[in-house]
């Protein structure tokens, strides 16, 4: 008796003498080009073989063109971190690139994509909660889970496991702090020799973002005023621009026109004068960018730059340089006028915040209602009467 032949779409069975395996394959179509297309299994076994192909073709008939079984973690995240953060800001790719290079890749790189499962993801957050805060467990979160979502879309893998799991509750990030009036005395003056002190001034008096004040250009402010106008119009600033991508504020409650106290006055002012120096010392190489804060060659200051002035200005101020950031200015803005007697709601529209809930539980450090306004309060609070009392 003949061999019985097989059906038609059985496919064949042979063994691979290199790899010492049954190798089962089956042809499902051709590609345009009239190219064959070939789905293979293998296995110790014929029975194995077959076995494995027909799960290929039941992934196939479920139209998953199946990746390589050697398709890790590594490979797919490294695709998303090149391909799948086109048109972002610069820095929120350089922290995706930080983020999956430090804490996704060198701990899930090497799974194979196909066998990832809900249970590695939370052992995953789960060791990385004793360390990090909650806020970057989030984000480790959303890098992972648009990695997987993305080879999801490419047929790479049948489903996400990432959105099975739920972000655990990290670290305490570190607090915001306030200065007291006599800490921000102590590092406005500080300021004065050692750099920054028109940046920590403003700041510290109008309450401006940092990605505010790094974006602040001389066009915006005013150091005049319209003091004969009806009413009289004082000095300002206009807050309308931000280093965030795109050049705009956080939100459209930010984007506002802030009087300015006295003391920015001079202290803008003088760095007026100190920026033209600069720029006359640079020469040819000062980059004419209309910023008020600059580096010495006229360029945008980097956040970087801010930080380690400002630590310098706090240790000579005689506090802890590690213990305080720029952004604390804004909070020290916000309590400072509340202790000097401005009411939550005046604060929160200086702020830039859309209500008051914002101002009252992240930014307020001390409460006492009283009604006067923001530049005037910061006049009445760091003026030379106070000044000759406190002496």
């Amino acid at each position: 008796m003949s061999a019985k032949r097989r059906g038609r779409g059985d496919g064949g069975v042979h063994w691979d003498e290199k790899r010492q395996r049954f190798i089962a394959s089956v042809t499902i179509g051709y590609s345009p080009a009239g190219k064959r297309i070939v789905r293979r299994g293998s296995g110790k076994t014929e029975a194995q073989a077959r076995a494995k192909l027909r799960e290929v073709i039941r992934d196939h008939e479920d139209g998953l063109a199946i990746a390589p079984r050697n398709l890790t973690v590594a490979h797919i995240v490294i695709d998303w971190l090149t391909y799948g953060l086109s048109g972002r800001a610069k820095g929120t790719v350089d922290k995706c690139r930080h983020l999956c290079h430090t804490h996704v890749i060198p701990a899930l790189g090497a799974r194979r994509l196909r066998e990832l499962t809900a249970t590695d993801v939370d052992r995953w957050l789960a060791a990385k909660a004793k360390t990090l805060s909650t806020r970057t467990l989030q984000e480790l979160y959303q890098c992972l889970n648009r990695s997987v979502k993305r080879a999801m879309a490419r047929d790479q893998v049948k489903r996400n496991v990432v959105t099975l799991c739920n972000v655990p509750k990290g670290q305490s990030g570190r607090p915001s702090k306030s200065l007291t009036l006599a800490q921000a005395k102590s590092v406005m003056q500080a300021a004065e020799t050692i750099g920054l002190h028109a940046y920590i001034v403003v700041s510290l008096l109008t309450g401006a973002r940092t990605e505010e004040m790094r974006a602040l250009t001389w066009d915006h402010v005013d150091l005049v005023g319209l003091p004969d106008a009806d009413p009289p119009v004082p000095p300002s600033i206009e807050v309308w621009r931000s280093v965030r991508d795109g050049g705009d504020t956080k939100t459209k409650k930010s984007r506002r026109t802030l009087a300015l106290p006295r003391r920015c006055v001079e202290a803008l002012l003088g760095h007026q004068e100190r920026q033209a120096w600069d720029r006359e010392r640079a020469g040819e190489a000062w980059r004419d960018e209309n910023l008020v804060f600059t580096t010495s060659a006229g360029t945008e200051l980097d956040a970087a730059n801010v930080r380690r002035a400002f630590r310098r200005v706090t240790a000579a101020a005689g506090l802890d340089p590690a213990g305080w950031t720029p952004r604390d200015l804004r909070h020290s803005f916000v309590s400072l006028l509340s202790d000097g007697g401005v009411p939550l709601e005046a604060i929160a529209d200086l702020c830039g915040h859309s209500g008051t809930s914002v101002t009252e539980k992240v930014y307020r450090h001390q409460l006492r209602p009283v009604l006067l306004k923001g530049a005037v309060a910061m006049d009445r609070i760091f003026g030379p009467e106070r000044e000759q009392s406190a002496s």
